[in-house]
């Protein structure tokens, strides 16, 4: 079957489960109780979506160029001793990070964003060195024996084949992101965890579930968005997609 038509089918799948939830929700009387927090919802969603936008963006402009400086031959030496600090940060359980990233930043946005950065940067950085470090190296050697820079190499030769799966790590890490940033409410950054953990704390199922499903219409939605990105935007030749 094409890549096609196994998207179409999980987009179809994707919204028969949305249906049945809703029906299972208004069945159970909960549906009424979500949608007395609409208003709390689209207030907090957009803070939500603030801090996953910052912390994902200050990922990837890191990771990318981190991971492009560590395929280099001069760099080559210390790739694996980077790699290992920022795969360091990842192990420290995520209430850990905010804790600790609160203790030197204070409470609010920039401690939450700062946790946010760290846990989002690994799959992104893993990501862009693999998908460099797998350009068949005939590809290179054709291009430097054409005279090319080696600027215009990793430009024209090795991100082009490299950008799909360089991609499938930002896919991952903000999906991902979107996923923690609730945790951010616990240091009074906002965000849908308000919903959540009040939820939790006053035993209102409604309210659990206003912040939880769309946290997790969020993070599909963002990995939905970026596969449509990889599938349509990266050339037919090197998309195993397509």
């Amino acid at each position: 079957m094409r890549a096609g038509g196994l998207g179409g089918l999980a987009r179809f799948a994707f919204v028969a489960g949305v249906f049945a939830l809703g029906a299972w929700l208004q069945a159970r009387g909960t549906l009424p109780s979500i949608l007395q927090h609409r208003g709390d919802v689209i207030y907090l969603a957009r803070q939500h979506l603030v801090l996953a936008a910052m912390s994902g963006a200050m990922a990837i402009a890191v990771g990318v160029p981190l991971g492009i400086l560590l395929t280099r031959e001069r760099y080559a030496a210390i790739a694996g001793i980077v790699t290992q600090i920022v795969n360091l940060g990842t192990t420290i359980p995520t209430l850990a990070l905010i804790a600790l990233a609160m203790s030197v930043l204070g409470i609010g946005a920039p401690p939450a964003v700062f946790a946010l950065f760290v846990l989002t940067l690994l799959p992104i950085l893993l990501n862009t060195v693999a998908g460099l470090n797998a350009v068949p190296p005939p590809l290179v050697d054709a291009a430097r024996g054409m005279g090319m820079t080696p600027g215009q190499i990793l430009r024209r030769v090795e991100l082009p084949n490299a950008v799909f799966v360089i991609l499938a790590g930002i896919r991952t890490a903000l999906a991902i992101n979107i996923g923690t940033v609730p945790l951010a409410f616990l240091i009074g950054a906002g965000g849908l965890g308000e919903l959540i953990f009040t939820g939790i704390d006053l035993m209102e199922p409604g309210m659990l579930l206003a912040g939880a499903i769309p946290t997790a219409l969020l993070a599909v939605a963002v990995d939905f968005l970026i596969g449509q990105i990889q599938f349509w935007f990266v050339p037919r030749g090197v998309n195993p997609l397509r």
